[in-house]
């Protein structure tokens, strides 16, 4: 996985902003959904994709740890599938036009719904339970992308974990939208994958100083698990005042 090497300046900042490092710890699990971005073959592997992260497998585990202990502390998990389609040709045309058409034509290939390349990764945990989104640009949130915000809020949902890939890319682009849409937004910074370390701890650095916060998958677990010890004690405090 990345080395995380974020410059002390930044946590200082946040805490002189927000008074702590971390302005999103608590977590109700309860209330907690994880998203996962675009952990799909195409950006995986590099025969069958068109933009394959080499460290995004490699954080597949940590993924798949922050996935298992989310459900089991009672939050949601989020497979989000970036997809082509005709529309994009038109909606979208200025990203489109930015590539050459062999690399259009690459990933009009690979990210076609039903493509091997659009398949999301054969290692991940996927449960019957978890829900799966599709989106249509980098950020999930951005409107006419997916029906992420609608669902998330319908669930009842106010704090999301961003991991996925690639950082710097959809990742960050959905957790500064989620932010924007008003979810504690919390980017995981052992759950994300980048091109090289610096791309991946640039992005990370740049989010936590404005937008919302940044922690391990390790932090997030035992926050989640204070989260719902503390939930579990409320019941009984109010029994022992009736």
């Amino acid at each position: 996985m990345h080395e995380l090497a974020i410059p002390p300046e930044i946590p200082a900042r946040v805490v002189g902003r927000c008074g702590t490092e971390h302005p999103f710890q608590d977590l109700d699990p309860a209330r907690t959904a994880f998203l996962v971005i675009d952990m799909q073959v195409t950006f995986i592997d590099p025969e069958i994709g068109h933009a394959a992260c080499p460290m995004a497998e490699r954080i597949v585990p940590a993924v798949n740890r922050l996935a298992a202990a989310l459900r089991d502390a009672g939050g949601g998990v989020f497979w989000v599938q970036n997809v082509h389609d005709v529309n994009i040709d038109t909606e979208w045309s200025v990203h489109q036009r930015m590539a050459t058409p062999e690399a259009r034509a690459r990933r009009v290939a690979a990210m076609t719904e039903g493509s091997a390349g659009h398949a999301l990764w054969p290692a991940l945990d996927v449960r019957p339970e978890d829900r799966r989104v599709t989106k249509r640009r980098f950020s999930a949130f951005i409107q006419g992308s997916s029906d992420i915000v609608e669902r998330l809020r319908a669930d009842g949902f106010d704090t999301v974990l961003i991991g996925g890939t690639a950082t710097n890319v959809c990742c960050e682009s959905s957790a500064r939208d989620a932010m924007m849409m008003n979810f504690r937004t919390v980017m995981v910074a052992d759950a994300n994958a980048a091109m090289s370390d610096a791309e991946h701890n640039a992005s990370l650095a740049s989010f936590w100083q404005m937008f919302g916060d940044v922690m391990t998958v390790d932090h997030v677990i035992a926050r989640l698990d204070a989260g719902r010890l503390s939930s579990a004690a409320t019941p009984m405090r109010a029994d022992m005042s009736d």
